[in-house]
C-alpha cells in the first residue's frame, strides 16, 4: 500500500510540474508581449517598483510551507529570466545582428574589398611622423600589391607626454601618398568635431580601443558618409563591443568593420592577450568584417606572424601590423614595429602558409 501511494504521489507531483513549466512559460509570453508594447512607448523595460509590488503580493499571499525568504527568493529568479528574455529578443533586432541581415557585409573602398572572399593586410606605421617616413612604407607597399596603408595623425596616449600625433598635418600627408600611390588610408579619430574634416583627407576612419564607449564619438561617426573601423576596447566584453557598433549604425551609417586587437588581463608576456575566439563570435553575431591587429595585441615583433597566421586561419577578414621605415628612432611603440625588411618577411611567410592570398586580384578589380 505504501508502495502505491509513492507511485501516485509522484504522479501528482509530474502533473503538478508540467502545470508550473506551462505557466512558466505562459508568463514568460505575456512578459515578451510587454516588453513589445513599453518598447513602441519608449519607457525602460525594467521596473523595479513593479517588481517590488509583484514580490509584496506574492509574499503577502504565501501559506507556506516555504518561508518568505524562499519565496521571495524563487520568485526573483524568474523575474530575472523573463528580464533576460526581453533583453534576448532585443539583440535579435540589432542592426548589427547576423538575425537581421544573414549575409556578410562587405565594405568597398577604392577597388578594395573589406569583408570580401580574399582577407587583407592593413599595414602602416603606429604614428605618421613624416612625408618621407610615411612613403618609404607605401612605396613598399606599392611594390607588394598590398593596398591599405594605416597611421596615425592622432595619438591619444597613456600619458600626456608622450607624442600625440601632427593632427591635421598627419590627415594631409596621408592624403597626398594615398592619391599618390592608389591606397586606402586608415587613422584615427578622437574628437567628434573632428570627423567630417577627416573624412576629406582619409578613406576609413578608425575608432581606438580607448574610445570604444566613447557614445558621443560613435553617434557622430554614425552621422558621416566614410567607412568606421572600430577596435574593441581594453577590457570591454564581446557584448560592449557588439553594442558600440550598433551606435553608429543605429545613426545611419552601416559601413562599419570590427577589429580584436587584444584586451587587458593578468597576463604580462605580451602586452595584451589576443582573444582569438572573439573572431568567430563575431563574425557568429554579426554581419560584419572583423580584423585581428596583432601588433597592439601582442607587443612583441617575434609574435606577429604566428599570431597573424592564427587570424587568418580562423576566419578573420584581415589582419593589421605595424610597419615604419626605422622601428629604432618611432616617436611610438618601437618595440613593436616591423622594419621594412622584417615586413616583406612576414608578408612572404603568410604568403607561403597559403593563409593570405595577396591582395593583387583584388586591386584589379
Amino acid at each position: 500500500m505504501a508502495h502505491d501511494q509513492i507511485e501516485t504521489m509522484r504522479k501528482q507531483i509530474d502533473e503538478i510540474n508540467l502545470q508550473i513549466l506551462e505557466l512558466i512559460n505562459k508568463r514568460a509570453t505575456l512578459v515578451q508581449e510587454l516588453g513589445k508594447e513599453k518598447e513602441k512607448l519608449g519607457s525602460s523595460r525594467f521596473d523595479p517598483e513593479r517588481e517590488r509590488q509583484m514580490l509584496n503580493l506574492i509574499v503577502e499571499n504565501n501559506k507556506g510551507p516555504f518561508n518568505d525568504n524562499t519565496v521571495r527568493h524563487l520568485f526573483k529568479q524568474i523575474f530575472q529570466v523573463s528580464l533576460d528574455l526581453q533583453n534576448e529578443d532585443k539583440k535579435k533586432v540589432l542592426l548589427v545582428s547576423r538575425k537581421k541581415k544573414a549575409e556578410d557585409t562587405v565594405i568597398t573602398v577604392k577597388g578594395v574589398e573589406f569583408g570580401g572572399k580574399n582577407p587583407i593586410l592593413i599595414a602602416g606605421p603606429c604614428s605618421v611622423e613624416s612625408y618621407e617616413q610615411v612613403r618609404a612604407v607605401a612605396e613598399n607597399h606599392a611594390k607588394r600589391g598590398l593596398r591599405t596603408l594605416r597611421g596615425g595623425a592622432y595619438k591619444p596616449r597613456t600619458s600626456p607626454y608622450d607624442f600625440q600625433g601632427l593632427g591635421v598635418e598627419g590627415l594631409k600627408i596621408l592624403k597626398r601618398i594615398g592619391d599618390e600611390f592608389n591606397l586606402v588610408t586608415i587613422s584615427e579619430i578622437v574628437t567628434p568635431a573632428d570627423l567630417e574634416m577627416a573624412a576629406e583627407y582619409i578613406d576609413v576612419i578608425q575608432i581606438g580601443a580607448r574610445n570604444m564607449q566613447n557614445f558621443e564619438l560613435l553617434k557622430a561617426a554614425g552621422r558621416v558618409n566614410k567607412p568606421i573601423l572600430l577596435k574593441r576596447g581594453l577590457a570591454a566584453t564581446i557584448e560592449e563591443f557588439i553594442y558600440a557598433a550598433e551606435y553608429i549604425v543605429s545613426e545611419g551609417n552601416a559601413q562599419v568593420m570590427l577589429c580584436e586587437r587584444g584586451i587587458r588581463t593578468y597576463e604580462k608576456a605580451t602586452r595584451n592577450t589576443l582573444d582569438i575566439s572573439a573572431v568567430p563570435l563575431l563574425k557568429q553575431e554579426t554581419h560584419l568584417p572583423v580584423f585581428v591587429d596583432v601588433t597592439h595585441s601582442t607587443g612583441r615583433r617575434d609574435l606577429l606572424l604566428p599570431c597573424a597566421k592564427a587570424g587568418f586561419a580562423i576566419g578573420s577578414d584581415g589582419v593589421m601590423v605595424e610597419v615604419h621605415p626605422d622601428p629604432d628612432v618611432a616617436l611610438s611603440d618601437a618595440k613593436q614595429q616591423l622594419n621594412i625588411p622584417q615586413f616583406n618577411e612576414f608578408v612572404d611567410e603568410l604568403l607561403a602558409s597559403g593563409l593570405y592570398k595577396g591582395e593583387v586580384v583584388a586591386a584589379r578589380r
